[in-house]
């Protein structure tokens, strides 16, 4: 998929890749993720459509990926072993090459805001843990109780994984006053990984790419996937694209997928598109990993690609419908 024109702004979003096919989802299932995906590209249209920047959309359309309990971000993130929430999450600015990141944050309410703010309130790239949350604290973003995250499809899941490798089941986190199941009938468990993420393009040309994501279930030890990883689940620049990743963490690191990209787009001359599919049809797939990316291009150009059953995805740009896909043979 990509297109010939070239829009003043475009956007893409996505979901998260995995296990997404007519045999996995209920009928309502699928309505509820093409309705959420819908929701965010326009989220981040409106703040296109409106002379706002790139940075600004992502910004915004994560957001919301982030608030929904039916994606693996934010209110929807998967439990750690240890019956804990850990979100990571980056944002690039291909303008400037500005890069923030954070991983294992537990009461920063927007992973991608603190993300942000990493650019704009300090001298760093990458936070993490304790000191991440430290540090969005310290510049005014909202704060939440782990219990907020709270969701019991997503600790079933947990007692599931855990159950499989033989490991201690933990008790539930302290503070949660409801088993209120956050659209639990809705959720679709699209495997052991999620992601979201967003790039966009905007009307002065500049691109911009970010991804949230709370990781695999059950993992252990402060495991860290690509999402938090510039070059790796995310990459933006003027010179080439914006690159947003889901899927198999540990292969996009070893590969360097998002920039990875890049670079066949600015050195190789690569469309966008041969360059998502030589990368993740090609490189990803013979070394063994799954899943999907998106990405957006300073002429307009928009692509996505994944190697797994399904991936929510979502794009739309200037004189250009919307177009909301979850099984590979959407549009």
């Amino acid at each position: 998929m990509a297109s010939d024109s070239s829009p003043g702004w475009a956007l893409v979003a996505h979901g998260g890749a995995g296990l997404i096919s007519r045999d996995h989802l209920k009928p309502e299932q699928e309505a509820a993720y093409r309705q959420a995906m819908a929701t965010v590209a326009e989220a981040g249209a409106s703040v296109l459509r409106a002379g706002g920047s790139a940075m600004d959309a992502v910004e915004a359309a994560i957001h919301l990926l982030e608030d929904d309990p039916l994606f693996n971000a934010g209110r929807g993130a998967v439990f750690t072993a240890e019956g804990r929430v850990e979100l990571d999450a980056s944002i690039m600015d291909g303008r400037t090459l500005a890069a923030g990141a954070v991983a294992g944050l537990s009461t920063t309410r927007h992973p991608i805001s603190a993300a942000r703010a990493v650019i704009e309130g300090s001298a760093h790239v990458m936070l993490g843990g304790e000191g991440a949350d430290a540090f969005a604290r310290s510049q005014g973003l909202e704060q939440v109780d782990p219990s907020w995250f709270f969701s019991a499809r997503r600790w079933r899941s947990l007692e599931r994984a855990l159950a499989k490798l033989d490991l201690p089941i933990p008790p539930r986190p302290a503070g949660i006053v409801a088993e209120a199941d956050l659209r639990g009938d809705l959720v679709h468990d699209e495997g052991k990984r999620g992601t979201v993420g967003c790039v966009a393009l905007d009307s002065r040309g500049h691109v911009a790419a970010g991804t949230s994501t709370g990781g695999t279930t059950a993992k252990r030890w402060g495991r860290v996937g690509d999402s938090p990883i510039i070059g790796a689940g995310t990459y933006a620049s003027d010179r080439a694209c914006a690159v947003s990743c889901t899927g198999a963490g540990e292969y996009f690191i070893r590969l360097g997928v998002a920039h990875e990209i890049c670079a066949l787009v600015q050195h190789a001359g690569l469309s966008l598109q041969a360059a998502v599919d030589r990368v993740v049809q090609g490189d990803l797939t013979a070394l063994g990993g799954d899943g999907g990316v998106i990405a957006v291009a300073p002429d307009g150009q928009m692509a996505w690609s994944f190697n797994t059953e399904g991936m929510y995805r979502a794009r739309i740009a200037d004189g250009q419908p919307l177009v909301v896909g979850a099984y590979k043979d959407d549009p």
